[in-house]
């Protein structure tokens, strides 16, 4: 039989249940209301009646989560986003709290982890950057999200009774509104711009909508900038790839069928490299039209690598890549953002990171629509209409 009784203003739940091996062991659970505890209560007596309560082989929150990366993270998950769990588990979740027996995870434990979080130093991203001196809110939340993803698992495998997450209360988060140029900036920008490489990502990002990787994946098989096509203002670029730089260990842990290609690396000892993979979501792939003055700098562009094709030779590693270095291979992110920031250095104009080119271009193509959210979902590939409204719902209003 299960017990109630009272501790610190807060109700727990008492009952004995057995370990796989048999063993007869104590179990505490707390709620915040007495009426929660005897719900609780009734649930674990009439499951006695059914024949008893096992408890799982899981007895700290690292077998758990070992576990749950082997069956569920390593089926499920992107390279981006294993990368992103696998730190998140790495840096701010095992080493604080891996140890914790599940027994004694419920929801004030969540809670007062969260709020250590916030006091605990920020760990390095890959390149060795520190966004903010403590764990940020938004790193908090990813962190939630996971865990409670994780106890998710748990509760349909019969480890845990109930997830403990669903209910803890998160830091508030606070996010920064987007600073994105308007459209005489964006203009000014282009004039402004000396590298030719830049300007055309610039104009591609604006007039496709298209994220950076997108736009580093785009091949020369999937644009259609033909003389007839320019003449009957149909050019378009077709979008069903991207760039991405991910961990070795993503790719050969997951063994991704996204992984279109890898790109050979330029240092052996790289943890890193970078792939050609489908894209973010299914709605991601996507046929948009692009003008004329964009088309014909494609055309250009087309046929200078066509003469460094002949110049180079077998030197040029060839990838059909739109956007490409001089031997063929694809640009780096980080070389596009950095002549950005060069420019708007140099010029003194709003400072703004190289994504807020896709937000301008949805602002002014919701603009131009008079608020059509279906017609610019379409262009930008955003997986649901309400991603677009609730990004960009002041516009629309």
């Amino acid at each position: 039989m299960a017990s109630i009784q009272k501790k610190n203003n807060k109700y727990c739940v008492v009952y004995y249940c057995k370990d796989t091996e048999g063993k007869r062991k104590q179990k505490w659970e707390t709620y915040d209301t007495k009426n929660e505890a005897k719900i609780r209560k009734a649930e674990i007596e009439l499951k006695e009646k059914k024949g008893g309560i096992i408890v799982s082989n899981c007895k700290t929150l690292e077998d758990l989560i070992n576990e749950y990366v082997e069956l569920y993270g390593k089926d499920r998950w992107a390279l981006s986003t294993y990368d992103g769990n696998m730190s998140l588990l790495k840096n701010y979740i095992l080493p604080i709290i891996g140890k914790t027996p599940l027994t004694d995870i419920n929801t004030r434990f969540l809670e007062i982890y969260y709020k250590t979080l916030t006091k605990t130093p920020s760990v390095p991203d890959l390149n060795g950057n520190v966004r903010s001196e403590f764990v940020s809110t938004s790193v908090i939340r990813d962190v939630h999200k996971l865990l409670k993803s994780c106890f998710n698992q748990a509760v349909k495998w019969d480890i845990m009774e109930k997830n403990p997450a669903f209910k803890a209360t998160v830091p508030k988060h606070k996010s920064e509104k987007r600073v994105i140029w308007d459209a005489e900036t964006f203009a000014y920008a282009l004039d402004v711009c000396e590298n030719e490489c830049l300007k055309l990502c610039m104009n591609l990002a604006f007039a496709g909508s298209l994220r950076i990787g997108e736009l580093l994946g785009l091949t020369w098989d999937c644009v259609d900038v033909s003389e007839e096509a320019i003449a009957e203002n149909r050019t378009y670029i077709f979008i069903n790839k991207q760039v991405e730089r991910v961990s070795r260990n993503a790719v050969d842990e997951l063994d991704s069928k996204e992984v279109i290609l890898i790109f050979p690396s330029q240092r052996k000892n790289n943890k890193t490299v970078r792939v050609l993979k489908t894209p973010k979501t299914d709605t991601s792939e996507r046929k948009v039209y692009i003008p004329k003055f964009v088309a014909q700098i494609l055309v250009d562009i087309k046929k200078e690598q066509d003469e460094l094709k002949d110049i180079l030779g077998s030197e040029y590693q060839d990838y059909n890549l739109v956007m490409a270095t001089t031997f063929g291979l694809p640009i780096g992110d980080s070389y596009l953002r950095d002549q950005m920031q060069k420019v708007i250095d140099e010029q003194g104009l709003p400072d703004v990171v190289f994504h807020s080119l896709r937000h301008t271009s949805v602002t002014y193509k919701l603009k131009l629509s008079g608020g059509d959210i279906k017609a610019v979902q379409g262009d930008s590939g955003h997986a649901q209409a309400d991603m677009v409204t609730e990004a960009y719902g002041h516009i629309i209003d």
